[in-house]
């Protein structure tokens, strides 16, 4: 596997640590518990430390008990052999510092918004927002400073007023989808649709109000 060939999902899903990491949206990421603050802000160090050493810098998120790390190629708009070597380095500093995965928590959110006509919608939401296009996606807006979820729009044939026009997409963990429905479910959740499952599950609040929980697995890129 070379440094520079992009990757399918499901290689890089063999290829890493599973104590750890999970493909989500074309990124790599991991979350780590940890005892307190100090601790977490050491991890984050000797991350950066490895990163510049391989010349490969992945994104880092500090909080109280958790530091959750999610590396991708930019060069490529997806995951290459760097992010696989730099996820292995990474997780051997997390087991020296004696720090365990939290796998359920590593999750990450996009917003589709359903339009007639998407031309004219799309540009109102990229200046509220101040958002920047996707690379390599027409489709969707990406926050530029990486906190907030992608919004990507889907097309509609006719008006449906009795559904909601947005909905949330939840992108989890392939090996915790299942759970993840079945939790929303025993919540007061209808499962609408598992026709397209494991890419996604629609599911619905009790008034009807949308949500998919969605995978990387039987998609393209898986």
């Amino acid at each position: 596997m070379g440094g520079t060939e992009k990757l399918p999902h499901s290689v890089v899903t063999d290829a890493v640590d599973a104590r750890h990491w999970r493909v989500l949206l074309g990124r790599l990421r991991a979350t780590f518990r940890t005892d307190d603050f100090a601790q977490g802000a050491a991890f984050v160090a000797r991350v950066a430390e490895a990163a510049d050493a391989a010349n490969h810098h992945p994104d880092v998120l500090l909080r109280w008990g958790q530091v959750t790390v999610t590396t991708s190629s930019h060069d490529v708009h997806g995951l290459t052999r760097r992010d696989v070597d730099l996820a292995a380095t990474v997780s051997a500093l997390a087991d020296e510092l004696g720090l365990t995965g939290d796998v359920p928590h590593s999750e990450l959110l996009e917003v589709a918004v359903d339009a007639l006509d998407i031309p004219a919608v799309r540009p109102f939401w990229k200046a509220v927002l101040a958002y920047e296009d996707q690379p390599d996606d027409d489709n969707g807006l990406v926050d530029p400073a990486g906190e907030g979820p992608t919004f990507w729009f889907q097309q509609m044939d006719e008006p449906r007023p009795q559904r909601n026009r947005i909905h949330l997409d939840v992108t989890v963990p392939h090996d915790q989808a299942q759970a993840r429905v079945d939790a929303a479910l025993a919540a007061g959740g209808r499962l609408l649709s598992d026709s397209r499952a494991p890419a996604f599950w629609v599911l619905a609040d009790p008034e009807g109000n949308e949500a998919c929980v969605c995978t990387w697995q039987a998609r393209a890129a898986s």
